[in-house]
């Protein structure tokens, strides 16, 4: 074992808010399908409630995706922009490309806002997210990779210079604002709603997650100290924001519309970053007193993008085989049921992938010795 590689950490914060954000998201979907069934008003507001608990996914993954791609990738000189969107193209666009492929040609019932009918709005279904209900997030997220030598332009800059990190920071905090008054007024309540829905996969929605992501490596010596310092002030910030969210998705009434509880408003947007401060602190105690946990997050967390690829698929599957009859009969067993057997199988399928994968890769590119 190398010095570098005996230096590496069993997991860092990245790896427990992939897995946290992955394992929380594959719930969304489940509870979409469980209103359909017209559940009674408590099964309904228990299930706007759970539905903001999990509302921190998106914002997490970005924070722990620029965080651990940070610590990675920003000290080695000699990684080339190249080189680097090689090694991304096979973990993250491939298994992307199949999985819409999947969506599209054998679950076209996913696809959001109109369906495909001719080779261009097929390939525009392709690109924008539309093929299934999560892939919206994908389209989002891989901005974030490719404009990856922004961050690193960014964090290169900042250095550990206290001065340029507060610029940056403050920086990120107007321009997250602006957003978010923008999407309130025009989008969410303006009259853009439907025209202008791709607006919500714009990586610029989610930049104040990134630049975080990547400070947070940038000044760790800063910022662990102060998250496992300040938890318990920031779990007062998570139950004052998760009951601002909730306050606000149940002054729509009933029946529930989880539309009603976007990412982009401050509630959500303080709620996202009170959960990835905890989530952070949790990553650190473990690490620290080196907690066997430690080691199947950062296992996991390796699959969890291949997973999140699949899970709606799964809870598919299961919905069309049982799960809208067993949801019927009972809401909250119905939801469990979909719920634990969806995580089992997207991330069994992860891994079986990447194992059959592993052992036809040799075979099928072998090079031939002159």
């Amino acid at each position: 074992m190398s010095d570098k590689t005996a230096l590496e950490p069993i997991a860092d914060i990245g790896d427990y808010l992939k897995l946290g954000a992955c394992t929380a998201v594959m719930s969304q979907p489940i509870m979409s399908y469980a209103l359909t069934t017209s559940p009674s008003i408590g099964a309904q507001t228990g299930i706007g409630i759970m539905y903001n608990l999990v509302k921190y996914t998106a914002p997490a993954f970005i924070f722990g995706i620029l965080y651990s791609t940070t610590r990675t990738t920003i000290d080695n000189t000699d990684l080339t922009y190249g080189h680097y969107l090689k090694n991304m193209w096979h973990a993250l666009f491939v298994p992307t490309i199949w999985w819409t492929f999947i969506y599209l040609l054998i679950m076209p019932q996913m696809q959001q806002v109109n369906q495909y009918h001719d080779i261009g709005s097929f390939l525009w279904h392709f690109v924008n997210g539309n093929a299934a209900p999560h892939l919206w997030y994908n389209t989002m997220m891989l901005q974030f990779i490719i404009l990856m030598p922004l961050f690193w332009a960014i964090g290169r800059w900042c250095d550990h210079n206290a001065k340029r990190g507060w610029i940056a920071f403050f920086g990120a905090i107007i321009i997250a604002g602006l957003w978010l008054t923008f999407y309130d007024t025009q989008i969410f309540g303006g009259s853009h709603a439907n025209d202008w829905y791709l607006f919500d996969r714009l990586f610029i929605s989610f930049f104040i997650y990134g630049i975080f992501g990547t400070l947070a490596w940038q000044y760790r010596k800063h910022f662990e100290p102060i998250i496992m310092k300040w938890w318990p002030a920031l779990i007062v910030v998570f139950a004052g924001t998760f009951w601002w969210t909730n306050h606000e998705l149940f002054s729509y009434g009933f029946p529930i519309s989880l539309g009603n509880a976007p990412y982009y408003k401050p509630s959500m947007t303080l709620y996202d970053l009170a959960v990835i401060g905890l989530l952070g602190t949790l990553c650190l105690y473990q690490v620290k007193a080196n907690r066997p946990f430690a080691k199947f997050v950062h296992k996991f967390a390796n699959f969890a993008y291949k997973a999140y690829l699949s899970n709606v698929f799964w809870s598919e599957c299961l919905w069309l085989l049982f799960g809208q009859r067993l949801t019927q009969a009972n809401t909250w067993v119905g939801i469990l049921t979909l719920y634990v057997l969806t995580w089992c199988l997207s991330f069994a399928s992860a891994f079986g992938i990447n194992a059959v994968w592993s052992c036809l890769k040799p075979r099928l590119f072998k090079t031939q010795i002159a």
